[in-house]
């Protein structure tokens, strides 16, 4: 589906080359959980529909297997109910391993129950500062990856036995 194109790579030369791979703390949140305002349409955004942000982040933390649609009607529906935080705050843990992100400031689970807007847009900026647009989608990203012939952004640890 997405040819020769390296969707992960854990280490390597070509990562290492990246213009934004030395710019970037690395095994740090490149921003925090209530620096909403550093990016105002993603805070806007979440604050006016939270479900279409979060979906927009799993898309691409789920690497496109989990479509945008979907992601963001399973939040609808859990948060009339109140509980939207069951299903974002795995994402946030699968972002955290792509990165190797600290589980900062307390674990991802509670960093939903209290503030599930303040979590989803700090994934949001961590995705773009990391060279991954939310907005995009996973499809047009690894286009666009492929068009500046860049590896994409996001690291995944290599297997452990």
């Amino acid at each position: 589906m997405y040819g020769d194109v390296p969707v992960f790579m854990a280490e390597g030369e070509l990562f290492r080359d990246q213009p934004y791979a030395g710019e970037l703390p690395q095994g740090l949140w490149t921003t925090g959980l209530c620096d909403c305002h550093e990016d105002g349409c993603i805070c806007f955004q979440t604050a006016i529909v939270p479900c279409v942000s979060f979906a927009q982040n799993t898309e691409i933390v789920n690497r496109g297997t989990i479509p945008c649609i979907n992601a963001g009607l399973i939040h609808l529906a859990l948060g009339f109910v109140g509980c939207c935080w069951l299903y974002a705050f795995p994402s946030r843990s699968r972002l955290r391993e792509h990165f190797a992100l600290p589980e900062k400031p307390c674990s991802d689970y509670w960093v939903h129950i209290c503030c599930t807007p303040c979590a989803i847009c700090q994934e949001s900026r961590e995705l773009k500062n990391q060279g991954a647009d939310p907005s995009l989608g996973w499809v047009s990203n690894i286009e666009k990856w492929r068009r500046e012939k860049i590896t994409p952004p996001i690291v995944v640890p290599g297997m452990n036995r």
